[in-house]
């Protein structure tokens, strides 16, 4: 898939790189979790569950989803970490993708809320997305749980290599279609919320950007995190 992005000024936040795309907005929280709310409002935990038996479903292309009050496009959104902080998917190496899957940034997709998320380190300041997400298709994943596991233990440890630094438990989430594993972290000062997913027939990262200088809450990245897959994965 093609991309074409307009960077209007790059700005260097410490030790993160963060191009600016040309896209006025202002500050503010992402809006609440699709389909999941609690008392006055809050996000409610994600029902748990058990993953079905393999349907036999593959994917033959990753698209932009139409998510209910987001705007997503392909790409990185205009903003990204420089010194190898972007997350991305390690430990698929047992994994065999779907010919012309190539992993590359063709497959990161970004998606805005409204009002935007700006990103502030000291004087300076940077419109980010609510979530970048990277997605990898194959020919089979027998063991999703399993695969996933081993994901996110190399995802992680190579993200920490780089200088991310993981903050409290992982968090794993079942439901028949989908596994998530969720950890929170701390990526040059930004709290960010990361979570990995996978099914029968692809995997990926949904990495959530701060709301308001605070960690996206897991419980809300969820059913962000289901949504988005639901809606890229074509077949």
């Amino acid at each position: 898939m093609g991309r074409v992005r307009t960077v209007a000024v790059s700005v260097v936040l410490g030790s993160a790189v963060m191009a600016l795309a040309g896209c006025g907005a202002d500050a503010g929280g992402p809006p609440g979790a699709p389909g999941v709310t609690g008392p006055e409002g809050t996000a409610a935990r994600p029902p748990a569950g058990r993953l079905a038996a393999d349907p036999g479903t593959r994917y033959t292309a990753i698209v932009v989803p139409q998510l209910e009050g987001l705007v997503c496009d392909e790409g990185d959104g205009g903003i990204h970490y420089g010194s190898g902080l972007d997350m991305r998917v390690s430990g698929d190496d047992d994994l065999k993708e779907i010919e012309g899957d190539s992993n590359d940034v063709a497959d990161e997709i970004s998606c805005f809320g409204s009002p935007r998320n700006i990103l502030r380190k000291g004087t300076m300041s940077a419109s980010a997305p609510m979530f970048t997400a990277r997605s990898h298709l194959y020919e089979k994943v027998a063991d999703p749980a399993a695969a996933l596991n081993r994901i996110f233990a190399a995802s992680t440890d190579n993200a920490t290599s780089d200088g991310r630094d993981f903050t409290g438990e992982a968090r794993t989430f079942t439901d028949s279609a989908l596994v998530v594993k969720c950890r929170q972290n701390v990526t040059d000062t930004f709290p960010m919320t990361t979570c990995f997913w996978a099914n029968y027939g692809a995997a990926g990262v949904v990495d959530f950007f701060p709301a308001d200088d605070r960690y996206v809450p897991i419980d809300s990245a969820v059913p962000w995190t289901r949504a988005f897959v639901a809606g890229a994965l074509r077949t």
